[in-house]
């Protein structure tokens, strides 16, 4: 993976720009610790920096193409799926590669299909190409979103970027935050709606969308989006179906010129991939398969069963590992590296995010990429299967909020009743659940339980999945590691969201229809075990340790949350006088009692080190 980042600007003359060019670029360097580069010319210039996997010594960019006398520049990130049969294509219609990169593939893509060229690409991406005879800049994001692409539209300029970070090292891009930004933060966070950049100004490239911006203005269109149509198949079919995708998904993703691994917790997805890749490891004569799982120090001696996480991993990991002789490695993490990494991760996310289920990973990926560069993950499969409790919960079908955020009370208590009513925030999350119910598309020949199932497939993906996504893309990429998601491959999701819920269900359990598509290739107790969620810290050192931290913080009179905050309220938090917010989570399944503490924590952490400032 590599970082991108590019400034259009029809007012000046940007050849004379290349410190601030630069300076964005650097923002980037964790994404791409290999090598940089620029290209720059009068009104357009890109920066690139990049993360060797695929041709070390060939895929320099910025890369140029000529053609017919027209000359393209493109900057890339991502990894193309389909890049042999594309490749193939392309040189019988007469283009020549001068590397074996997936980079190139794109490019000569872009000249031989023009905006096309993105319906034909399987892949996680977000690229940007110049025409320079055209003087038209083309940006494009992969369909589910697994590559960032931000951007800032203004005064004949535009900018673009992975990471909001880049953006904001341009002189015209503050850190400032409006109503809309800050109801961003209270009412949705850590999740974004999506296209929303929170940052006053910027925006983010939707999945699946893409942008064009010359002298005659700015085009945004969508090139896909999920389509409902009726599944013909059998249930034994459809297992067949999926397992024969899934399968095809993990050997297209498993290419790559340096070492690959995955990543295990035990639980079906994970355990699924890395069954299907070590077979494919195993037929191609490769050694054993490298894994990784996470733990905390003596986490064991506090785990307690809950609604969200019914048992632990470790004994599960041990089960996988044994049944498919993996070489594995088990990284834990101790609290003060933890607490300490909870502003790593804003750092790597440029906003508050998950707290320390954000931080636990950056610290995991920090420790796999001294032993890997590429890994394969599970996330994505509880979307797209139907994996979570709010699945099968009525109240949850039934509310007037998006699922995994039903807690209102405990969402809204923590913050000052004027900044509430400054920003709406309320309204603003039952209009933003408003949008994507008008937005959700629907099957006319479904009766209304099918249509409700439907709709919130719908929402699981285009708005829980999206901040799952940000979460694995910004820890990972802040290590310099490339983390694939072969459950977001867009051949698997159209399938599996038009496979009716009782074929999806099948066996009358949460992602029946996967289970029964791995039969054979998993032992039965590991196909039976049921749903339990990327692990958390039970310890009570680390909920003592936050609780000090924020109480630090309301004591602070600079600390630029405390105007934001209930006050009162918190500090009753901070002391430990409401049992009930360690119960039922304002985000998610995680994000309760200690997290709900370190998201503010994160938020403070944001507003102080990016100083941020807030416009009412």
């Amino acid at each position: 993976m590599c970082g991108i980042a590019g400034w259009i600007d029809w007012t000046r003359d940007l050849t004379g720009a290349a410190d601030i060019v630069e300076a964005m670029t650097e923002t980037l360097a964790p994404r791409g610790p290999d090598a940089s580069g620029t290209w720059l010319s009068r009104s357009c210039a890109f920066g690139h920096r990049r993360l060797c996997v695929i041709d070390p010594a060939g895929g320099a960019q910025p890369m140029i193409g000529e053609r017919g006398g027209r000359k393209y520049v493109i900057v890339y990130n991502g990894e193309l799926y389909n890049t042999a049969e594309l490749r193939a294509e392309l040189e019988a219609r007469g283009h020549r590669f001068r590397t074996r990169c997936d980079t190139e593939v794109v490019l000569l893509s872009f000249i031989e299909w023009g905006d096309r060229c993105v319906e034909r690409l399987n892949g996680i991406f977000a690229f940007a190409v110049w025409d320079n005879t055209a003087q038209r800049v083309f940006l494009a994001r992969d369909r589910l979103g697994v590559k960032p692409l931000f951007y800032v539209r203004r005064n004949g300029m535009l900018l673009f970027a992975s990471e909001p970070k880049a953006l904001l090292a341009h002189p015209s891009v503050k850190p400032e935050i409006d109503a809309e930004g800050l109801a961003e933060i209270i009412a949705i966070g850590p999740a974004r709606t999506p296209g929303h950049g929170v940052y006053r100004g910027v925006r983010e490239l939707r999945p699946g969308f893409w942008l064009a911006y010359s002298r005659d203005g700015c085009t945004i269109r969508p090139y896909w989006r999920l389509t409902p149509r009726p599944h013909e198949e059998t249930e034994e079919e459809t297992a067949e179906h999926v397992r024969w995708l899934l399968a095809d998904t993990v050997r297209r993703q498993l290419v790559s010129d340096v070492p690959v691994c995955t990543l295990l917790s035990g639980g079906l997805d994970s355990s699924t991939l890395t069954a299907l890749a070590a077979e494919t490891l195993h037929e191609s004569g490769g050694g054993p398969l490298r894994t990784f799982s996470v733990d905390y120090a003596d986490n064991d001696r506090y785990f307690r069963p809950g609604a969200f996480q019914p048992d632990a991993d470790t004994p599960w990991i041990e089960r996988a590992v044994g049944w498919l002789g993996t070489e594995h490695r088990r990284v834990v993490i101790d609290t003060p590296e933890l607490v300490a990494a909870l502003d790593d991760a804003v750092a790597a996310r440029d906003l508050p995010g998950m707290a320390d289920i954000d931080a636990s990973l950056l610290l995991f990926c920090r420790e796999i990429k001294k032993n890997a560069t590429v890994a394969l993950s599970g996330e994505a499969a509880d979307e797209v299967f139907g994996g979570y409790p709010w699945f099968f919960r009525e109240d949850a079908q039934n509310a007037d909020a998006f699922p995994w955020s039903l807690n209102a009370q405990a969402r809204f208590s923590l913050w000052s009743p004027d900044v509430l009513k400054a920003t709406g925030a309320e309204e603003y999350a039952k209009e933003r659940y408003s949008q994507a119910l008008a937005e959700t598309p629907r099957a006319d020949w479904e009766d209304e339980e099918a249509n409700r199932i439907r709709v919130m497939s719908y929402l699981n993906i285009t708005r829980f999945m999206p901040t799952l996504l940000d979460r694995k893309d910004r820890m990972s990429m802040a290590c310099g590691l490339e983390v694939r998601v072969p459950f977001c491959d867009h051949r698997l999701v159209e399938y599996v969201w038009n496979i009716p819920w009782p074929i999806r269900t099948a066996g009358n359990r949460e992602k029946g229809i996967l289970r029964k598509a791995m039969r054979g290739v998993l032992p039965d107790d590991m196909l039976a075990r049921k749903k339990s969620p990327y692990p958390k810290t039970h310890r009570p050192d680390y909920a003592a340790a936050v609780r000090r931290r924020l109480a630090e913080v309301l004591d602070d009179p600079n600390a630029p949350i405390v105007p934001l905050l209930n006050v009162p309220h918190v500090r009753r938090l901070v002391a430990g006088e409401d049992p009930q917010s360690d119960e039922s989570p304002f985000f998610g399944q995680l994000m309760t009692g200690p997290q709900t503490l370190a998201y503010l924590l994160q938020v403070n952490t944001w507003m102080k080190k990016y100083r941020v400032r807030v416009v009412l």
